[in-house]
This record gives structure tokens, C-alpha cells and sequence, in this order.
């Protein structure tokens, strides 16, 4: 057994969850500490990791990583997507309106104003403020593992998504002020003046190309490490509300589940517009929202 896959897998359920890790260790029977280092990848016994299980409601086959996890949490997802991201030596994104790990900061400091603003006026704010600063930790933890690591990247945008980012702006889900709303609208479309650069610079190990005639019925992500790959269908972005958020994501290392979706990403990229042809796209984009 793999016990540092399965320690990553139990923190990833155990945020979907919604447990706290003094509640899961009292019922399991074990200190605190000694959760953690199960999660750290200590040798767990077969027996715990029934036990585990049945606590988490969840197969203990998906805490051994075989067959499929689903999270119906966007922390626990964001927080499962960053564990394979950084075995990850390439991946390939389809669909969004964003590639998420090569962001700006402006994004980052835009969301997390959202975040503030929506969290005051939610009805459960300190669990609201707690979310969203895991959420924004999360997404600071991809974005610097990504920067010291530099797996390849291929994404395939879709201008259908990137036409609603400019029109509402980062975080639409989220409820606040006019002027707030505003600033992510500004937010969103620097971002996108951000992403124009990039395809047109093409740096090294990124390409990202943006599909105009079709847009794909679900965003997923292939991501491929020297010993295995696995999917992600993902319906929560960093931007996602922290709590309530409605979805359900998965993530699988099934031989055939990869194989199809990296096909499909495969024909998509033939198709997708490139370089300064997708940079273009965009500022005219750009252009005609400016407009409204």
C-alpha cells in the first residue's frame, strides 16, 4: 500500500466531510497528533482504514486510491486537486475561462476582496471567513508549487466561459456590494488582457489555445506523473462560493477514463485557436465589452 497516497486521501475526505480532525480522531479513538500523521503518510492498519471509512462514509477502496473519489465539497476537491498537482509533470486542462495556476496576483488579491466583502453579509460569517481563507490558501499553494516546479501545461479556454468571466466578473456566484462587483469586473477583464499576453508570448512549457465553435459540455483536467495519471472533472472553481457550492467532482486514476478524456482534449487542441490568432480573439473580446 501506498501510505502516503492514502494520508493524502484521508485530508481530502476529511474536508468533504465537513468533520473537524478532533471530532474524526475521538470516534476513531486516537489522538489528534495521530491522525495527522496518518495524513502524513504514517503506516495506517487496514482495520483503521475501515474504520475510517465507515466515519468518513466513503469506500475504503477510495481512501486505497481504486476506483473513483467524489467530493461534493469544493475545499476538499481544491484541496485533493492540489495533492496531484504536484506529482504532475504535465497537464491538460479543457475547458473554463481561466488556466488557474498561471493567474496574476491581481486575481488573487480580487477573490480574496470578494471573499471578504460576500463572507460580512453571509448568515454564517465566521464559517464563511474560515472557508474562504482555506480557500484562498489552497489556491496560493497550487499557484507557488506550480511556479517552483513548472510541470507543462496545455489548456483549451472556452470563449463562451471567458465571455461570461468579462461579463460578471471573477467570483460570480458570490453575493456583494455594487462596488465590489465592479472591481471583480475590472478584475476579470485584466485577467483576460493577462491571458492574451501569455498565448501570444507562449512561454516555455505553457500553451493555452481558446475554443470558439463549440464550447465543451464539462471542464476537466488530465494530469500525468512518471508512475501514473489521473482525471479530474472539476465543477468548482478557486472562485466557487467556499460554502454551499451545489456539484459534484471526481477524480480517477482508471486507465480508461484517462485515456478518453486525453482524446478528447487531443482533438480539442487541433481545433482550438493559438497564438496571436487566440490572443487577438480575446482583446476583441475585450473590445466589446468595453462597449456595454
Amino acid at each position: 500500500m501506498r501510505f502516503a497516497d492514502i494520508g493524502q486521501q484521508l485530508r481530502a475526505y476529511r474536508l468533504e466531510s465537513g468533520l473537524r480532525a478532533e471530532e474524526i480522531a475521538a470516534r476513531l479513538g486516537v489522538s489528534r497528533a495521530a491522525l495527522y500523521r496518518y495524513e502524513k503518510g504514517e503506516v495506517i492498519k487496514l482495520d483503521t482504514i475501515r474504520r475510517l471509512a465507515e466515519l468518513l462514509k466513503i469506500s475504503p477502496l477510495s481512501l486505497l486510491g481504486i476506483g473513483v473519489e467524489y467530493f461534493s465539497r469544493p475545499l476538499a476537491l481544491q484541496e485533493r486537486l492540489r495533492q496531484v498537482e504536484e506529482d504532475a509533470e504535465q497537464i491538460l486542462q479543457l475547458g473554463g475561462a481561466l488556466c488557474t495556476l498561471v493567474t496574476s496576483e491581481g486575481y488573487d488579491s480580487a477573490l480574496a476582496e470578494g471573499m471578504a466583502d460576500a463572507a460580512n453579509a453571509a448568515p454564517e460569517r465566521l464559517a464563511f471567513h474560515a472557508a474562504a481563507e482555506q480557500a484562498l490558501g489552497l489556491l496560493v499553494a497550487r499557484k507557488r508549487a506550480y511556479q517552483q516546479r513548472r510541470p507543462s501545461i496545455i489548456a483549451m479556454i472556452s470563449e463562451a466561459a471567458l465571455r461570461d468571466l468579462l461579463m460578471d466578473g471573477i467570483a460570480p456566484g458570490l453575493r456583494v456590494s455594487e462596488a465590489v462587483r465592479h472591481n471583480l469586473i475590472l478584475a476579470a477583464r485584466a485577467e483576460a488582457e493577462n491571458l492574451a499576453g501569455l498565448m501570444e508570448s507562449v512561454p516555455m512549457g505553457l500553451q493555452i489555445g481558446l475554443l470558439t465553435d463549440s464550447a465543451p459540455a464539462a471542464n476537466f483536467i488530465v494530469l500525468r506523473a512518471r508512475e501514473r495519471a489521473h482525471l479530474c472533472a472539476n465543477p468548482f472553481g478557486p472562485d466557487s462560493q467556499p460554502l454551499n457550492a451545489i456539484g459534484v467532482g471526481t477524480v480517477t486514476a482508471a486507465d480508461e477514463a484517462v485515456s478518453i478524456h486525453q482524446r478528447v482534449a487531443e482533438n480539442a487542441w487541433r481545433e482550438a485557436r493559438k497564438g496571436a490568432e487566440a490572443a487577438g480573439r480575446v482583446r476583441l473580446l475585450l473590445a466589446e465589452m468595453r462597449l456595454h
